[in-house]
C-alpha cells in the first residue's frame, strides 16, 4: 500500500470524526460529500430513481446510498412487460440475469450523554448542571474530566430541522482522591447522581436552550419545539505512538466502518462498475441501544429501499426474491484487539491484534452471523485487496456483544458476515485504533464492491 495514500486516508478519517459528533452530523457530512461526487438525493416521498449512477436517501440519523450500474438499469420500468415475460420464460434458469445487492452495513451512533427534557438545574450551592441520560453502554469513567459540547438536532416551529454544535460547555468533574481515599480500589458511578455535568456557577441567567438556539441559527429558544441532543467530548482526533501509527478519538465504534465505506463510495467511478450487481451502503442509527427504531437495523429502512429499487427496475415478486437470494451483506462494526494488560480476557488461541488487519467476527451462538459462505466471500475480498486479515472469537467465559449483522440476516434472509477493525478502549470517550486496520478495511470494502463476481455455492 502507498504510504501517501494511507496518510491521506487517515487524515480524512480524523477530519470526518471531528465533523461528526452525532449520527446526524455524520449523515450530513456524507450527504454533502456524495452530492459533490455526483450522487442524486432521493426523497422517500418521491418516485424511486433507478437511473444509472449513485443515489442516497437520508432518514434521521441514518443513510442509505445505492449505485445502479448501467447493466442493471436495462430492466427499467419502461420494459416492465418484457421483463415479466422473460421472468416467466426463464423460471428454471440459473438466475444469472438477476442482479444481486452487494451491501455494506454499519451504524452511525455511539455512546453519549443525552440531554433530558428538563435540561438544567441549580444546586443549593449555586452549581448549574445539565440533566443527562446515558445513551448506550458508555464506559462511564472515561467521560469524567472531559470538556463536553452539546450536539445533535433541533426542530423549529415550522418543522425545519437544524444541526447543533456548541463550543465546549460542560464537564463531569471527578471527586478528588483526598475525599475518596479508596477510589483506586474500585470506582463506582451512579449514572443519575454522579454523571451530572456542571456548566455554570452562581449564574441564574444562563439558559442552555438559548445557547442551543443560537447554535442552530434560531432567534431564541421559543423557536425550538423538539430536540435530539447529546453531550459529547470536544477533544479532536489525534495520532500517537512510536511511528504515529495509533489513532485516538471518540466514536471510532463505529465511525471507523462508516468512513471506510463512505470513502469508497466517494471515490467510486459509478460508470465503470463491472457486472450488474447493485451496490448498497446502509448506515443505520441506534445500534448501541438495540436498533429498534425507524432508522435502526431492526426497522424497515433497508428493506424498503431494496424493495423499491427492485420494483422500479421492473422486477416482480419472484424476480425480487431471486435478487435477494443472490445478495450478500457485510456487517462492519468495530471489535476487540487483545489488550496487553488483560490478555487473559481474550481467547487463548485466537489472538486478533491491532495493526494486523480487519477481523472476521465469529460466534457459535450467532451473536455474529459469519458462516463458511460469508467468511469465504470476505476472505476473497481481502485477498483481492491485498491486505492482512484475521479472526475474532470471544473467550468462552466472557459474554459476547452483537451487531446489526444478525438483525439484517433475520430480516432479509441473505448471506451476512460480521467484520470490523480491532480497537482498544471500546465505548470509552476516547477509543484507540491502528491506522493500518482503518485503511485496510476500506480497501477490502472497495474490493467487495468492485470484484467482477461474488458468486457462491448454495
Amino acid at each position: 500500500m502507498s504510504s501517501s495514500h494511507s496518510d491521506q486516508y487517515i487524515n480524512a478519517y480524523m477530519n470526518f470524526m471531528d465533523q461528526s459528533p452525532t449520527s446526524y452530523h455524520a449523515v450530513a457530512v456524507m450527504a454533502a460529500g456524495l452530492h459533490q461526487a455526483g450522487f442524486h438525493a432521493q426523497k422517500e416521498t418521491d418516485p424511486w430513481d433507478v437511473r444509472p449512477g449513485g443515489h442516497y436517501v437520508v432518514r434521521d440519523g441514518a443513510m442509505i446510498a445505492y449505485v445502479i450500474p448501467p447493466q442493471a438499469a436495462s430492466a427499467s420500468t419502461t420494459d416492465r412487460e418484457s421483463v415479466g415475460k422473460n421472468n416467466a420464460e426463464n423460471k428454471n434458469d440459473d438466475g444469472a440475469r438477476h442482479p444481486a445487492y452487494r451491501i455494506i452495513g454499519v451504524h452511525t451512533d455511539s455512546p453519549a450523554l443525552a440531554l433530558k427534557p428538563t435540561p438544567q438545574s441549580t444546586t443549593s450551592d449555586g452549581w448549574g448542571q445539565l440533566a443527562v441520560e446515558v445513551y448506550g453502554g458508555a464506559l462511564l469513567s472515561s467521560w469524567l474530566d472531559r470538556e463536553l459540547c452539546v450536539a445533535g438536532r433541533v426542530v423549529d416551529k415550522t418543522g425545519a430541522t437544524h444541526l447543533v454544535g456548541t463550543k465546549p460547555i460542560a464537564r463531569v468533574p471527578q471527586l478528588a482522591i483526598h475525599l475518596d481515599r479508596k477510589v483506586n480500589e474500585g470506582l463506582e458511578l451512579n449514572p443519575q447522581k454522579h454523571i451530572h455535568p456542571v456548566w455554570t456557577v452562581d449564574d441564574d441567567s444562563a439558559d442552555i436552550m438559548d445557547i442551543i438556539a443560537e447554535s442552530a441559527g434560531l432567534s431564541n429558544k421559543r423557536e425550538i419545539i423538539g430536540w435530539d441532543l447529546k453531550l459529547v467530548p470536544t477533544q479532536k482526533a489525534a495520532t500517537f505512538g512510536a511511528h504515529s501509527q495509533f489513532i485516538a478519538s471518540g466514536r471510532q465504534d463505529n465511525l471507523s466502518s462508516v468512513f471506510a465505506a463512505f470513502h469508497v463510495l466517494h471515490q467510486l467511478d459509478t460508470d465503470a462498475i463491472p457486472g450488474d450487481d447493485i451496490l448498497v451502503f446502509v448506515a443505520n442509527d441506534h445500534e448501541e441501544v438495540g436498533s429498534g427504531t425507524r432508522s435502526g437495523a431492526a426497522g424497515p429502512f433497508l428493506e424498503d429501499v431494496l424493495h423499491r429499487t427492485a420494483v422500479a427496475l421492473g422486477y416482480d415478486a419472484d424476480g425480487e426474491a431471486r435478487m435477494m437470494a443472490r445478495s450478500v451483506c457485510i456487517s462492519s462494526d468495530a471489535g476487540h484487539s487483545v489488550h496487553p494488560n488483560y490478555a487473559e480476557r481474550h481467547d487463548p488461541d485466537t489472538r486478533p491484534m491491532m495493526g494486523r488487519g480487519p477481523m472476521v467476527k465469529i460466534n457459535a451462538n450467532q451473536r455474529y452471523v459469519s458462516d463458511a459462505v460469508g467468511e469465504a466471500i470476505w476472505q476473497r475480498a481481502c485477498e483481492t485487496a491485498g491486505i492482512q486479515h484475521q479472526a475474532f472469537v470471544s473467550n468462552n467465559a466472557m459474554p459476547c456483544g452483537s451487531t446489526i449483522g444478525p438483525i439484517t440476516a433475520t430480516r432479509l434472509g441473505m448471506v451476512t458476515v460480521d467484520v470490523g477493525i480491532p480497537l482498544l478502549s471500546m465505548h470509552s470517550a476516547r477509543e484507540m485504533s491502528h491506522e493500518y486496520d482503518c485503511f485496510a478495511l476500506s480497501k477490502a470494502m472497495d474490493a467487495l464492491w468492485t470484484m467482477e463476481s461474488l458468486e457462491y455455492g448454495q
